[in-house]
């Protein structure tokens, strides 16, 4: 099988390189191979259930086109100050003016056209103040919130959209390696389980998105791609009622608060804020549950839930960060019995844990119902631990109610994205035929950032055919 353009991985960077060059009136032959499904048959069954089925041979929340994003709060941040250190890598401004006219083109397949934390300057200017009071930085970013349903609907008129226009989607097909030829990337070797195949291109671009972080890391050290270990984030979900968050939901949406908090002073950051959302949890590989959080257009709870996440990071001797992440997040599913712990805040305090018959008697109801009562402190590393102890007291400054006894913690809340490939502002890797993209790249962080970082290499792709 030959081809000019395969891509790995039919996520945000996988679907707008493609979507970018068909706009730029490229004749390139483009294939993209996901394993898992094209978005309209990608379906949990925990909303029939009422509890993760654990799904094999992946879950369908992480995997499948348009990647994690089909399921997740879909969000996406306006400012080129949040999603990862693409900007260090291209320049700012260019960054900015991508995000901008990827935006635009959200908007023609069907994003909501209102933009969150725009419209009151005086009341962000107040919480701002609140949080340099508490020790804390204000990244107050324009938010376009696309709705976890909505979402579904906007990356199926895009998967339509390249369909039409001859881009070959083959779902169900697995990258096992790169084929590299005398230090230069010749395609990639695919399987679905029964048929082994080499899919052989002039370029190949790799997105596998945080699902495919580890992989990729694998991947790197395996055939010479130079890289390095990267930050690794670990933290958990909180969860609050919305009458605690209710001035921050209305004014911004979204509070992004960043904080070096005593003694260690690691950075620890807010992170996927949904007002009225829904705490989920989320499958990787060896049975890896991990928590998230959804935030619906139309249905709502009565809580909102974010992610603090403490940045780690690891040189000599120790270099794998995502192994460490993971043997983190193995420990407190084996807490939980293969579910996501829950803890009340005030129980860390108290050195106790939760039972769940206090969470019962709680103003705060769990929004994710199988989660385990227990003490995720149990698990949790002492430094990550008294950095999310210390950054919730600080938040409690700027919304007071936050560090009420309470409050509910998730564990574990892991994000896969600590590998860095190395690369130019070209997005050329160290192996010639082979660009890297997106979250798994260790260069972006969300949709919005990951889908630019696509708009860029599709630009790329097109220049080489003048």
């Amino acid at each position: 099988m030959k081809t000019n353009v395969v891509i790995v991985g039919a996520g945000p960077s996988g679907i707008f390189t493609a979507l970018e060059m068909l706009r730029r009136g490229s004749k390139k032959k483009i294939v993209i191979v996901e394993k898992g499904k094209a978005v309209e048959k990608r379906h949990c069954p925990k909303a029939q259930t009422g509890h993760c089925m654990n799904c094999k041979p992946y879950c369908h929340i992480t995997t499948g086109f348009s990647g994690a994003g089909a399921f997740s709060d879909g969000k996406l941040s306006l400012s080129y100050e949040v999603g990862g250190d693409l900007p260090s890598l291209v320049g700012e401004d260019l960054v900015q003016e991508t995000i901008d006219y990827t935006d635009k083109i959200y908007l023609e397949f069907g994003a909501d056209t209102h933009v969150e934390g725009v419209s009151n300057y005086e009341a962000v200017k107040e919480i701002r103040k609140r949080a340099i009071q508490a020790g804390l930085k204000l990244v107050d970013c324009p938010i376009r919130h696309l709705g976890t349903e909505k979402a579904q609907d906007i990356y199926y008129a895009i998967e339509q959209e390249l369909l039409k226009n001859g881009v070959e989607l083959w779902f169900g097909y697995e990258c096992t390696d790169l084929l590299l030829r005398d230090g230069v990337c010749c395609g990639i070797h695919v399987t679905d389980g029964k048929t082994d195949l080499d899919v052989e291109a002039d370029t190949t671009v790799v997105a596998t998105g945080r699902r495919g972080a580890d992989w990729l890391e694998k991947i790197c050290a395996e055939n010479g791609i130079a890289h390095q270990p990267g930050t690794v984030d670990i933290g958990v979900r909180v969860e609050v009622r919305n009458e605690v968050m209710e001035t921050v939901n209305e004014v911004l949406y979204e509070s992004k608060l960043v904080g070096y908090p005593r003694p260690f002073k690691n950075k620890v950051r807010t992170f996927c804020q949904n007002p009225g959302g829904f705490v989920s949890q989320e499958n990787y590989d060896n049975d890896l549950a991990v928590v998230n959080g959804h935030s619906y257009k139309e249905r709502k709870s009565s809580n909102t839930n974010l992610s603090i996440l403490c940045s780690h990071n690891f040189n000599q001797p120790f270099n794998q960060p995502i192994a460490y992440a993971q043997k983190v997040g193995e420990l407190t599913n084996m807490l939980g019995a293969g579910h996501i712990l829950v803890q009340r805040y005030g129980d860390i305090l108290d050195g106790k844990r939760t039972w769940q018959k206090e969470l019962n008697q709680s103003n705060l109801r769990p929004t994710l119902p199988d989660a385990v009562a227990g003490d995720i402190t149990a698990a949790m590393p002492y430094r990550a631990m008294m950095n999310i102890i210390n950054f919730i007291q600080a938040v409690d400054h700027v919304v007071p109610g936050f560090a009420s006894t309470e409050t509910l913690l998730y564990s574990p809340e892991l994000k896969f994205y600590s590998n860095r490939v190395r690369m130019d502002a070209q997005l050329t890797t160290s192996i010639e035929g082979l660009h890297c993209l997106g979250d798994s790249s260790g260069w972006t962080r969300g949709l919005m950032m990951a889908s630019v970082m696509g708009v860029l290499m599709g630009r790329r792709l097109s220049q080489d055919e003048k």
